[in-house]
């Protein structure tokens, strides 16, 4: 019997099993594929997507309004203005009324608990498009433009240099998942969250590994695929220079890059910022970034064709 993930939820990575994110792997790149296969049989005619969007966005907006509407069906955006979100109205009480009304709901939050609370009350699949903790969307683009370049992923070596963020998170979990090697090199006091580490350790395997450092250098040498991300996150503009001074020699620059692998590759999940790397790096021919952006269409068009009933 294969595999059935209709009607599920992905909240995080944490929530999949190994052969559930192979399954959506593959799922994307048969879509990427065959695009017009898809756009004419219309698999989710007639169901409709509500996006909650509490953070603006430009590929995850793009990229789920396309999905939708190649898989036949209706895409509806609720920004933070549009709909009570907890004010005037709880949160339990929109995702009840969502719930009767819509097919799926896709949230991009602040926090976490928002896309737990959703999925408890809501009754239909929730989609985590991004919270405080979590990326599962982008790490399923990751991981499969990884795949595509490397030709696999088990045992290929993995540098994240910056935050120890949402994305982050989610890159860890995948790791032990999918048998990857991670190396995390974060500023003290921008590690990852203790129970993540503390999940990556438990869970540790002969191919699956996570180990956490603060040299950036460290966590870079041989590495097959060099990751960063925003070092100020929406919502910590007021922070900036203090984390900035503290993110010095966190920058991913030729510098730096000359201790990865020979033939590694580059990726960032977009907007950049020079802080966080250099511009001979993010255009050069290491570079996968937009191929990275682009597999966010194909990721999240597996990710509903897949779950949504």
């Amino acid at each position: 019997m294969g595999i059935q993930m209709k009607g599920r939820s992905i909240l995080t990575l944490l929530d999949l099993k190994p052969e559930e994110i192979r399954f959506l792997l593959d799922k994307a790149k048969d879509f990427k594929q065959n695009r017009d296969r898809y756009i004419q049989s219309e698999p989710l005619k007639g169901k409709t997507l509500g996006m909650i969007f509490q953070k603006r966005s430009t590929r995850t907006r793009v990229s789920t309004e396309t999905a939708m509407a190649e898989l036949g069906g209706h895409a509806l955006f609720l920004g933070k203005d549009d709909i009570q979100l907890g004010v005037n109205e709880s949160l339990s009480d929109t995702a009840i009324v969502l719930g009767r009304m819509v097919s799926a709901i896709l949230a991009r939050v602040f926090a976490h608990d928002t896309v737990e609370t959703l999925a408890k009350h809501a009754k239909i699949p929730v989609i985590n498009a991004l919270s405080d903790q979590f990326h599962p969307l982008q790490g399923l683009a990751d991981i499969l433009t990884i795949e595509e370049h490397l030709g696999k992923l088990k045992d290929v070596r993995i540098a994240w240099i910056g935050d120890g963020n949402n994305v982050c998170h989610t890159l860890m979990i995948a790791s032990i998942k999918m048998g990857m090697k991670m190396k995390v090199g974060t500023p003290i006091g921008y590690m990852p969250d203790k129970h993540i580490i503390d999940y990556c350790n438990t869970n540790a395997s002969s191919s699956g590994q996570v180990l956490v450092m603060n040299d950036p250098i460290a966590a870079i040498e041989n590495a097959d695929v060099v990751v960063t991300d925003t070092f100020i996150s929406m919502g910590q503009e007021a922070e900036k220079n203090e984390k900035l001074k503290e993110f010095k020699g966190f920058q991913v620059n030729q510098e730096l890059v000359e201790h990865a692998a020979k033939n590694y590759l580059f990726l960032h999940c977009l907007p950049r910022h020079k802080e966080e790397v250099t511009d001979d790096i993010i255009y050069g021919t290491h570079s996968v970034v937009f191929d990275e952006a682009e597999n966010r269409l194909h990721t999240v068009a597996a990710v509903l064709n897949s779950i949504i009933q």
